[in-house]
């Protein structure tokens, strides 16, 4: 008998339009049960801050369509809070409105308050100015940090409470999440992790919430919590308590990128492997991270180096167009299985092993009319034949799985994939002209910073989070350096380096930059006799998530700002760090140093003798000085914009310039070669950091790519040799239809010169589908129609992408015709693939005939 009964009653809703009431949900090990319906849930994850509100509801039906019954995210703790106990619920902010319009669509939602989140999420979702409190620790049994997760996880829980978001009350939400893939680096905690991971649940279980709490990655969740899988691939995981059901919280759809890295690719027949195995395997609640990856707005991106763009390869594109193969094939599987659930929700449970154990045969019983549902699947790399007996013969892909209505009636294989494929380019709207962009510009104000000028002073190098507050990607060091000589002075500057990039001037004059995760940075610089002035500029590209071993050495250090945790106090005890093997994701990866944090600074003579400026008075400048002007604003006044002459190449510069928006209504892009690295801006809304300048390795796309075999981030990459980023999302909300304003800040030097404006449409779409099912073609909206077929063959078509398709031996006569008088002029159509529909005999063709065809979107 699969799954027993919990005893646990909990009170949730139907999350149907309308619906208001509140209903029992109770859940065993087979089923999450609202309102005595048994259900499997199909959930997606949807970031209401890497979209737009305008975006959110195009969104949400689009997963709503694509077969999802559930909305998943996370809440991300310094967006909301970014000083303490000051509130941002605003705009892309207000998750209570994101899940108001998920219940309007009926779908039910998932509430991961974490709090930390990671989700490549700047500094994984902490506010800095919690890592500035004296003696606090992360993630750990520490009062102060305990103190302030609960603070905020009952604000959020208030909330969504007053607003009646949890299913008790009638609301959507029908599981909650506390902390965050804390199992898997949580032994060096030791004991105080243990007593940590026991107050997260009964701080949660305590807020009375009436929806059950879970805790992804935690493999000694305590029993009044469910614990929860994350990965690829989580048909093996096991509930630590047989009496709660298998959920998993994140199935990595694709993967994120960095700059400098190629295009990450997971392919539709192995996402959809994964979650059929899934469900084979008695899994219960499955969410796709991401169902929409989006955009890190501003200063969002964490990392250090994740790109703005978060893509992730996820059913539905950064600007909310269907990825497609893969959200239709994902669709079809998800209406195979709930065409099947109340089959598996209830029912006893038969595992039968074929071909050396390559095979495997799942068969669920129905415990209340004795109806059956089979998964066949296939694990191995070749192709496999399995007789089933009186349930018929089967040839099983490889690496594939078969869903079998009643067992003997094959309708979805995870390798079969009979929806389009869309080519989506980025080019100039059809009804535009290319628009010759006036540019201004305007240098950025350094001559403060070249000249010592700081805000406030200490005679240590202060770590870049202790001294920004996270207020800016920039921060300025500066000292004076005597030359006691009466002739110039040949050195060598070198300065030990914790952030991303560093820019160094003596002078004023710049002697060098570079960039990485650390390096340490040396550069030949010229003293002149008398004082100098060193000014280093740190920037960072996301804050660091390390692991690291901490050296403790308490200094005290004058702050220009109060920390909100001790009110007026100004000065409090810094640690000085020091690390090794940093990586993505660790321990104690709020510790990691930014910035110059401690150094040294040093400077070596052609004697080599080295002196070290470390414990010199170093003077510090939080942001660049058009950041605090607002420079990015057009309405701010404050910024000399220079017409003509336009200075290009030139580090720290400002660009200004006007623009038409581009017609229709499809997602608009700026392209943005030519440039180096800064900040982009439209309106005065971010846009976030660019940085086109910066390319993936020439090697290592082979354009092939298998989808057999375990998927892994370094698999089937593109992109190669390209800019990681080029294109960056301009959403619709941010743009006027008269003029609007671009800004650029250009940190490294560049040339706006090409910097252009397109939007991003369906051009080109193919479809492959076999004998038997139906073949959906669109053009996925923004006024598109079809206005030409390219190809279409009946019978046994060669290729199996967009531009190889080829007749083969057999082929209906009437394959483009009947093609041409379903789909030419309209957005989309449908193409039952009968022999009936082309007029062929029943002996026509092969054992597998198929559809092939390419049209074209105008």
């Amino acid at each position: 008998m699969r799954g027993s009964w919990v005893s646990i009653l909990l009170i949730a809703s139907l999350s149907l339009i309308g619906s208001c009431s509140a209903a029992a949900v109770e859940y065993d090990s087979s089923a999450v049960i609202i309102n005595g319906e048994r259900k499997i849930i199909l959930s997606g994850s949807i970031h209401y801050p890497r979209s737009t509100v305008e975006m959110w509801s195009d969104l949400i039906q689009k997963a709503k369509d694509g077969g999802l019954d559930t909305i998943e995210t996370y809440i991300f703790w310094n967006a909301h809070e970014p000083r303490r106990r000051e509130y941002n619920f605003t705009g892309n902010l207000d998750f209570v409105k994101f899940f108001q319009k998920v219940q309007e669509a009926g779908l039910h939602g998932i509430l991961r308050i974490g709090p930390y989140a990671c989700a490549e999420w700047n500094y994984g979702g902490f506010p800095v100015w919690l890592h500035n409190i004296p003696e606090i620790k992360f993630r750990t049994d520490n009062e102060i940090f305990k103190n302030e997760m609960q603070t905020f996880t009952t604000k959020i829980v208030n909330m969504a409470k007053e607003a009646k978001l949890f299913a008790s009350q009638g609301g959507p939400i029908i599981l909650a999440q506390i902390e965050n893939e804390y199992g898997n680096i949580m032994g060096p905690y030791g004991e105080a992790g243990k007593s940590y991971v026991q107050w997260c649940a009964q701080m949660a279980v305590a807020q009375n919430i009436g929806v059950p709490w879970i805790m992804c990655q935690q493999s000694d969740a305590p029993s009044s919590v469910i614990n929860t899988c994350n990965g690829f691939y989580c048909d093996a995981f096991t509930p630590n308590n047989p009496k709660n059901l298998k959920i998993w919280t994140e199935n990595w759809t694709g993967w994120f990128k960095k700059w400098g890295q190629k295009d990450p690719h997971r392919t539709a027949e192995d996402l959809a492997f994964s979650v059929a195995r899934f469900f084979q395997q008695n899994g219960v609640v499955q969410n796709y991270y991401m169902y929409h990856g989006g955009t890190n707005f501003g200063r969002t991106s964490g990392g250090p180096y994740i790109t703005t763009s978060y893509d992730y390869d996820a059913p539905l594109d950064e600007y909310g167009n269907l990825n497609q193969p893969k959200w239709g094939h994902l669709k079809k599987l998800h209406a195979a299985l709930k065409l099947g659930e109340k089959i598996l929700t209830n029912s006893t449970v038969k595992a039968t092993k074929y071909s050396d154990g390559w095979v495997e045969l799942t068969t669920f019983t129905s415990n209340i009319n004795g109806e059956r549902l089979c998964f066949l699947s296939n694990t191995k790399m070749d192709d496999l034949n399995v007789d089933l007996q009186q349930d018929g013969n089967y040839s099983v892909p490889a690496w594939s799985v078969s869903i079998l209505q009643d067992c003997n009636q094959e309708i979805y294989n995870t390798a079969k994939v009979n929806v389009q494929t869309s080519l989506i380019v980025k080019k100039l709207h059809e009804n535009d002209t290319p628009q010759k962009l006036s540019w201004e510009w305007a240098p950025e104000p350094t001559k403060a910073a070249l000249l010592g000028r700081g805000g406030f002073k200490a005679t240590q190098l202060l770590e870049q989070k202790a001294a920004t507050n996270d207020q800016s990607d920039y921060l300025w060091y500066m000292t004076r350096v005597v030359n006691n000589g009466t002739s110039m002075k040949n050195v060598t500057l070198r300065v030990k380096y914790s952030g991303q990039f560093l820019h160094a001037f003596v002078n004023g004059k710049e002697i060098g930059s570079q960039n990485d995760y650390s390096f340490t940075f040396e550069k030949p610089a010229l003293l002149k006799p008398g004082r100098n002035i060193i000014s280093l500029l740190s920037a960072t590209v996301g804050l660091q998530v390390l692991m690291l071993t901490i050296v403790r050495t308490v200094h005290r250090v004058q702050l220009p700002f109060p920390l909100a945790s001790v009110n007026s106090m100004k000065e409090f005890s810094q640690n000085s760090l020091s690390y090794f093997s940093s990586q993505n994701y660790g321990e104690f990866f709020d510790e990691g140093p930014e910035g110059i944090a401690g150094g040294p600074v040093e400077l070596i003579d052609n004697s080599n003798t080295t002196t070290d400026l470390s414990s010199n008075e170093w003077s510090y400048k939080v942001g660049l000085v058009g950041e605090g002007r607002r420079f990015y604003n057009p309405t701010s006044g404050h910024a000399k914009w220079v017409s003509g002459n336009l200075r290009v190449g030139s580090a720290m510069t400002w660009y200004k310039t006007t623009f038409r928006a581009p017609s229709g209504t499809e997602p608009v892009v700026v392209d943005l070669q030519g440039m180096g690295k800064g900040h982009a801006w439209v309106n005065g809304n971010s846009l976030g950091r660019f940085w086109p300048t910066l390319t993936a390795d020439p090697n290592g796309c082979d354009g092939k790519c298998d989808y057999r075999g375990q998927y892994k981030e370094n698999k089937c990459l593109s992109n190669c040799g390209n800019p990681t980023q080029r294109w960056y999302h301009v959403p619709r909300s941010f743009i006027n239809n008269g003029s609007n304003t671009l800004i650029l800040f250009e940190e490294i030097g560049g040339n706006p010169s090409n910097v252009s404006f397109q939007i991003t449409a369906t051009e080109t779409i193919c479809g492959n589908a076999y004998e038997g099912t139906t073949l959906e073609l669109s053009c996925n909206g923004g006024g598109r129609t079809i206005s030409d077929i390219q190809f279409a063959s009946f019978g046994d078509a060669q290729g199996s992408t967009c531009g190889s398709f080829q007749r083969g031996s057999v082929e209906a006569s009437s394959s483009l015709s009947v093609v041409e008088k379903a789909c030419i002029g309209k957005e989309s159509c449908s193409i039952n693939i009968l022999k009936t529909t082309f007029a062929v005999e029943d002996s026509f063709g092969v054992d597998n005939n198929r559809l092939a065809v390419q049209a074209v979107c105008k």
